[in-house]
């Protein structure tokens, strides 16, 4: 296959910031880079490939959405491919012109200002397979740049050969694939192959899982084609960018980049309406939220519509609200572990890496009289399905979960051998407590999943809790952070889920139906008004106040006693 090479003057032009807004490039570079590095992960196994990876996709995506395509976004680009150690591919296969062997030249001038080690390009024939050279190409590069032109031309001579294989092998390695216009749009299995406003459906490559990509998308109204596509696919997302821009994603996070916006639509199911929000300079969204947005859409699993009875049927529950943990609060979750027989297990699950080689919580349960406190860090599937892992659990009487963010729980432990293994601890009369994101998750409706920050209450994709508690929604932090508005908009939207407010330094210990106060402020509950078919049932909603030593019958959902005047820590 033709194919060329260049090695570009060292001119050491500093990168243009102008275009990315007062930060620059740098910044951009930085908050693409910081935090993202402990994403990336070995290509994903048979097994894995069937469900959905929390930290995302290996390497990095570059996706243009046509049009001009600014210098500093190229530098940029060029920054991720490895600056000065890159070895960058070029594919011009998808225009009619990279026929044209002697042209192959201008298909490297964009690029020769960047400070690069190598650049190469690359043309693919009809029907023809890489020869050794080509493959060793494709095997040295660290990245690839797909050109515009046809999606069509380009997957009928890429998808499903030896060369989508390559292609495929630089991403697993932690490589940089991009591409503009049609080297965009081949990056989706499912690709829009033309026609507007009826798409028709082709194969590209499956780069960026369970998406369609469109892109010229405001500037050609391919808004209603996108639509279209992914209503005929309700379990892929759509992903529409406009031209000057780009999409970058990497490990689960997606930056946008540009003058324009990029577009991410959801189809509308039986369960939910469509949903479109857009990203532009300087926003980015959640691959992996997103990805469990579409998938709960298409099974319809979550939340339900038929209330599940707020009853413990065994063991029992401590809930605190962040905080301080009150002295009384840890003696009565070591009490209820068994004491100086109590084995805790400390799951810190919540909190960000670098987890700390010291647990405080750890330490505060051992001075505090436990007989066996074990630290169980893990997140990955295959570790907290593994033996010592689940023997682990089995030998507990009591488990901590730790604050931080809750939506990390979810990735680590749902639908695994471990959820099953915390129900097993609770079934055999065993306890379960946690403070902050630890209190959230224990609820059936886990309240501020938004792996994007926790100021949203309710977050589409991760709102399913591990449900030790059924029927209930719990926020934390409560007064402290004033969010009795957003719990009253939970209980609203969900009628069937029983809100709990919990302060901080105050905590529920629940045991049946009962769930009794226990700290120094207070704990609200608010329950949907009862069903009238001649109002809104859910225009109201009733709340109660308990305080230290106040009991509250979740399954009736009414006070049964006050607090007591005098209780005290």
């Amino acid at each position: 296959m033709p194919f060329m090479s260049n090695r570009p003057l060292q001119t050491g032009k500093a990168f243009a910031l102008s275009a990315l807004g007062p930060h620059g490039v740098a910044w951009w570079l930085k908050l693409i880079f910081v935090g993202m590095a402990l994403s990336l992960h070995q290509p994903a196994t048979a097994e894995e490939s069937q469900r959905i990876l929390p930290q995302g996709i290996p390497g990095t995506l570059w996706l243009a959405g046509g049009g001009e395509f600014p210098s500093e976004l190229r530098e940029t680009f060029c920054k991720l491919a490895g600056a000065k150690e890159a070895n960058l591919v070029i594919i011009p296969t998808a225009s009619s012109r990279s026929e044209e062997t002697e042209d192959l030249q201008t298909w490297l001038e964009p690029w020769q200002k960047s400070e690069l080690g190598s650049t190469h390009v690359l043309h693919i024939d009809e029907g023809g397979q890489p020869d050794k050279e080509d493959q060793q190409l494709l095997e040295n590069a660290t990245a690839i740049w797909f050109s515009g032109g046809s999606q069509g031309r380009l997957a009928s001579r890429i998808v499903g050969t030896r060369w989508e294989e390559l292609v495929v092998d630089i991403l697993n390695r932690g490589g940089l694939v991009g591409g503009t216009s049609a080297g965009a749009a081949i990056q989706s299995k499912i690709m829009i192959a033309r026609g507007n406003p009826i798409p028709e459906i082709s194969q590209g490559l499956d780069l960026l899982p369970d998406a369609i990509v469109d892109q010229h998308f405001t500037q050609r109204e391919r808004q209603g084609r996108l639509s279209q596509a992914i209503l005929k696919n309700p379990d892929r997302f759509g992903l529409g960018i406009d031209e000057g821009t780009a999409v970058i994603v990497r490990g689960r996070t997606m930056f946008a980049m540009g003058k324009g916006s990029a577009t991410i639509l959801l189809a509308q199911t039986d369960a939910r309406p469509e949903a479109t929000w857009s990203i532009s300079q300087g926003e980015r969204a959640d691959l992996t939220a997103i990805r469990r947005m579409v998938a709960n859409r298409s099974t319809a699993d979550f939340p339900h519509g038929v209330a599940h009875s707020p009853v413990l049927k065994s063991g029992a529950l401590i809930i605190v609200g962040g905080g301080g943990l009150p002295e009384k609060v840890t003696q009565k979750f070591i009490e209820l572990a068994g004491g100086q027989d109590a084995h805790i297990v400390v799951l810190p699950t919540a909190a960000p890496d670098p987890l700390p080689q010291r647990h405080g919580i750890a330490e505060l349960f051992r001075r505090a009289g436990a007989g066996t406190v074990t630290v169980l860090p893990q997140r990955e599937k295959e570790e907290v399905e593994s033996e010592a892992f689940l023997k682990t659990l089995d030998e507990a009487t009591g488990i901590w979960f730790g604050g931080g963010r809750q939506w990390r729980f979810v990735d680590a432990y749902a639908n695994t051998e471990a959820e099953k293994a915390f129900h097993r601890l609770l079934e055999r009369g065993g306890v379960i407590a946690g403070s902050s994101a630890g209190a959230s998750i224990q609820g059936e409706y886990m309240a501020r999943g938004n792996p994007l920050g926790n100021l949203d209450i309710m977050s589409e994709g991760y709102e399913k809790g591990l449900g030790f508690l059924p029927g209930v929604a719990i926020d934390q932090h409560f007064t402290q952070r004033s969010r009795m508005k957003d719990m009253k908009a939970l209980v609203k939207t969900y009628p069937q889920f029983l809100g709990i407010g919990i302060d901080e330094t105050t905590a529920i210990l629940v045991e049946g139906t009962k769930a009794t106060v226990m700290g120094k402020n207070d704990v609200y509950f608010l329950s949907g008004a009862a069903q009238d078919s001649e109002s809104d049932p859910r225009s109201e909603s009733s709340i109660d106040q308990l305080s230290d030593g106040g009991v509250y019958d979740l399954e009736k959902k009414e006070i049964i006693v006050e607090a007591k005047p005098d209780s005290s820590e």
